[in-house]
């Protein structure tokens, strides 16, 4: 940041104070020294600060982990995380369908997937999927038991 704009912010406002570009050199009483100066200063830092970035490219590629599954991040959202790693050539043999902002997510784990719509759709509709017990406390449902003919006309699981 600071090399960046060091560098590249002063030439903007030398060109704006009237330096004209592509000279070889710059007279003393032209006033331009100090801030170009402070530009080349900037340049500098600017090529430091591609060491670390140089050395971790470096170390990773030397001594790194070689990553052998398709997620590495274990809960990866982004279409990108549903194909293998590394991709192959084509990316995908079939055009994948998006449903939702976390296609790959659903792909890998369809059963939270599953749980986390039903969720969201429940809290829309402002109901909730905790069942109430006698002690007073709340358990989350897993999996919703089939309604039988008696317990049609009661609607206990779910609350307002």
């Amino acid at each position: 940041f600071i090399g960046f704009h060091g560098t590249f912010l002063v030439q903007h406002w030398l060109g704006n104070e009237g330096m004209p570009r592509r000279y070889a050199d710059y007279l003393e009483s032209d006033g331009f020294t100090m801030l170009n100066t402070i530009s080349t200063v900037g340049a500098f830092i600017l090529g430091a600060s591609m060491l670390p970035f140089l050395y971790n490219v470096f170390k990773s590629y030397r001594y790194g982990e070689v990553v052998e599954v398709d997620d590495p991040w274990g809960y990866g959202n982004s279409l990108e995380w549903a194909t293998s790693c590394p991709p192959p050539r084509h990316n995908f043999t079939e055009l994948p369908r998006i449903r939702s902002e976390r296609p790959a997510f659903e792909l890998h784990y369809p059963h939270i997937a599953e749980r986390m719509r039903l969720e969201s759709h429940l809290s829309l509709t402002g109901k909730t999927l905790a069942h109430k017990h006698e002690g007073g406390g709340t358990a989350t449902a897993v999996k919703q038991k089939p309604v039988t003919k008696d317990e049609s006309n009661r609607d206990d699981t779910t609350e307002k």
